[in-house]
């Protein structure tokens, strides 16, 4: 099961609550730091974006693709280590809004990690040091250093230290 706190809602679906949860002053300006940053080629601002205007831990030489989307309510709550690639359209997702609870959980992302394009990566999940992620998987559980894994279901290619 994936690390995540787990908080009960009365009443409407938790995405109708969710400024209970997020001041949508910085929803707007989260998601304004993070459209600019999907949009930008120049890493070093994207980093610098990142870690400055949104709080996240990223580490040196680390590189996010185009059109890469952090989560917009809880970007504080993602760590990536250092010379990590984030493929291009990847989600990184730290909550999830359900019909009766809502759910935040950190990633941590390991360093000399490999993300391939169009992955989906859920809350509450960790990544460990130079694991590969196939184009196209939905992350949702830790994935051990040095393994390959890929697909939905996320299955193991290849085991860490093969």
């Amino acid at each position: 099961m994936r690390k995540t706190d787990r908080y009960p809602v009365e009443g409407p679906n938790s995405l109708w609550q969710m400024y209970r949860t997020i001041s949508p002053w910085k929803a707007v300006r989260n998601f304004i730091c993070i459209q600019i940053s999907r949009y930008t080629p120049y890493l070093p601002l994207k980093r610098w974006i990142y870690r400055r205007m949104l709080g996240m831990k990223v580490g040196e030489q680390t590189a996010f693709a185009l059109m890469v989307m952090v989560d917009v309510f809880f970007p504080e709550k993602i760590s990536v280590g250092d010379n990590t690639i984030i493929g291009y359209n990847t989600t990184i997702l730290t909550h999830e809004y359900l019909i009766k609870e809502y759910r935040i959980g950190e990633v941590r992302i390991g360093s000399n990690v490999m993300i391939g394009a169009n992955t989906t990566v859920l809350p509450g999940v960790t990544i460990g040091d130079y694991a590969v992620i196939g184009a196209g998987s939905v992350v949702h559980k830790d994935v051990a250093p040095h393994s390959f894994v890929a697909g939905n279901p996320l299955q193991v290619i290849r085991a860490g230290g093969e």
